[in-house]
């Protein structure tokens, strides 16, 4: 006498939520961290640990589904059920590879080129406006917190030496 055989239905909830669980730890960060919008000290850190349990997590919820889409494809007949099966295993696929890669950097684009200029010919800076400073062997600079708000990053050469600021 074999193993009891496990019924579709459980295979195919299964299947469904493996995949559901890699969307998740895929898409949640995106969802927690936008440019212009503001963010909790909590959705910041939940975003964070999600993307690094992510990769190796989507792995194993995409073993998981492939285990599960093994038994449904051999007992599927009909083509629709088979289509549906290689989508949601491609949603899974899809999920393990945005895991691997740093959608941040697709977000936020550093400032390669910046420009600069003397406080007293900037017009669109008004007093108020904060900035982040930085000052290397007598040079300095200062990047309008406004503008670091998109890009969170410029790479720079103050005092002769290479430097990134953020915010």
């Amino acid at each position: 006498m074999g193993a009891p055989r496990v019924s579709n239905h459980w295979l195919w909830i299964g299947l469904l939520g493996a995949v559901l669980a890699a969307l998740a730890l895929v898409g949640l960060p995106v969802v927690l961290i936008h440019p212009f919008r503001p963010q909790t000290p909590f959705g910041v850190a939940l975003a964070f640990e999600l993307r690094r349990a992510a990769p190796a997590a989507t792995l194993a919820m995409l073993g998981l589904a492939l285990a599960l889409a093994l038994p449904l494809a051999r007992r599927q007949r009909r083509p629709w059920l088979r289509a549906a099966l290689g989508l949601l295993l491609l949603l899974g696929g899809a999920a393990a590879w945005f895991a691997r890669q740093n959608h941040f950097e697709w977000m936020f684009h550093p400032l390669r080129d910046p420009a600069y200029g003397k406080v007293a010919d900037i017009r669109w800076l008004a007093d108020g406006d904060m900035v982040i400073a930085v000052e290397i062997a007598g040079d300095a600079v200062a990047y309008p917190v406004r503008e670091m708000a998109y890009h969170h990053l410029v790479n720079a050469t103050v005092g002769g030496r290479p430097v990134v600021s953020t915010y």
